[in-house]
């Protein structure tokens, strides 16, 4: 992985709570659930969903409560992270020095004692400024003529044994006519 840029969508956020606290002005004037939906061009369930936050905590309880996916990795721990990353994967017992995002998943676990999924790994590089890395160059093993074998031989009888489409029935009580 190596460094890049990003960007927040804190505007969307700010827009998204001027709608909540329209429709919260909305449900103290009595206004019905329907209407406002139409009005502020939402969905009834947002509406419904907003609704029940105004009825349990008030205007407040409209207001934007940050990010959605809010980090599980602190600033902090992300340091300790990125000092680990620059060590390189041999130190930490991986075979080469290719850092996957299943082997960033394991360092987070064992150093910060946090699991993550795949993706979950993935968004939280990305939002430091990581991006993916592809190879340099090809490796060395890679046999140029057993290449060209498989192109020639293999393929077209994998790409050959496929099915050929027929006309078919979805129904399960009427037979496919052929």
């Amino acid at each position: 992985m190596q460094r890049a840029g990003g960007g927040l969508t804190a505007e969307r956020r700010a827009f998204r709570e001027e709608l909540r606290l329209q429709a919260g002005e909305q449900f103290a004037a009595g206004q019905k659930t329907a209407v406002i939906a139409k009005e502020l061009r939402v969905s009834v369930r947002s509406v419904e969903r907003w609704r029940r936050a105004w009825r349990e905590g008030g205007m407040d309880g409209l207001r934007s409560a940050g990010p959605a996916n809010s980090p599980t990795v602190t600033d902090e721990q992300f340091a300790v992270l990125e000092e680990e990353l620059g060590k390189g994967p041999s130190a930490h017992g991986f075979e080469d020095e290719r850092w996957t995002l299943a082997r960033v998943q394991t360092l987070i676990r064992r150093h910060l004692r946090v699991s993550l999924s795949v993706a979950t790994v993935w968004r939280l590089m990305k939002r430091h400024g990581w991006s993916w890395q592809a190879p340099a160059r090809r490796a060395l093993e890679r046999g140029e003529r057993a290449v060209e074998l498989w192109k020639k031989e293999v393929w077209p009888r994998v790409k050959a044994s496929r099915r050929r489409p027929v006309p078919g029935s979805s129904s399960r009580t009427k037979p496919a006519s052929r």
